[in-house]
């Protein structure tokens, strides 16, 4: 079940895009427009940050995404959404990897490129597709800030991706109960 206050009480004025290590411009374009149209925010784009190293886990070779959201806590300004657009692999202790994690409570959430790209599972590239996830994907994790939960509605942008299939099988936009819940 979602649950979410109305969007035009979250507070939020403005969306930044922080991205970490390189991510290709055309993405961070695709995203700062796809992103706008959806949530009626401003969206501006940072410049590069390094890959951070500070949640990088030996024992599991990827980047625990909670330490980093609470970097980017630390920089986040008030009436600011911040999203994080990593080109590393993440995880949460809980889980083996996860797409994305977002904070509701503080307005930040990043996204993994790295399990979105069709080479990651050892098929042909295909950009489109890899477009098309991180837009998803992004969309999910903002929509976490708004407080939005896990919907039961697999085409639902908010339904819970447990595998890439899961991303591509949900649509690009909430179901009709999300969006009411958000005032969309």
């Amino acid at each position: 079940m979602c649950y979410i206050i109305r969007m035009r009480q979250t507070g939020f004025q403005l969306l930044s895009i922080i991205p970490f290590g390189s991510v290709r411009k055309e993405l961070l374009e695709l995203l700062q427009i796809e992103l706008a149209n959806t949530f009626g925010l401003g969206v501006r784009i940072f410049k590069e940050q390094a890959t951070p190293h500070y949640a990088f886990s030996a024992k599991r070779n990827q980047y625990h995404s909670t330490e980093i959201l609470e970097k980017l806590r630390q920089v986040r300004i008030e009436d600011e959404l911040i999203l994080g657009v990593a080109d590393v692999d993440l995880y949460v202790p809980e889980l083996n990897f996860v797409f994305g994690e977002a904070d509701i409570f503080s307005g930040v959430c990043i996204i993994s490129l790295v399990r979105l790209r069709q080479k990651y599972y050892g098929l042909p590239e295909n950009e489109k597709l890899f477009f098309e996830r991180a837009v998803k994907e992004a969309i999910h994790e903002i929509g976490h800030t708004y407080r939005l939960g896990h919907c039961k509605d697999p085409k639902c942008i908010m339904h819970f991706s447990n595998s890439i299939q899961d991303t591509d099988r949900k649509g690009p936009g909430f179901c009709n109960t999300c969006k009411t819940k958000i005032g969309l």
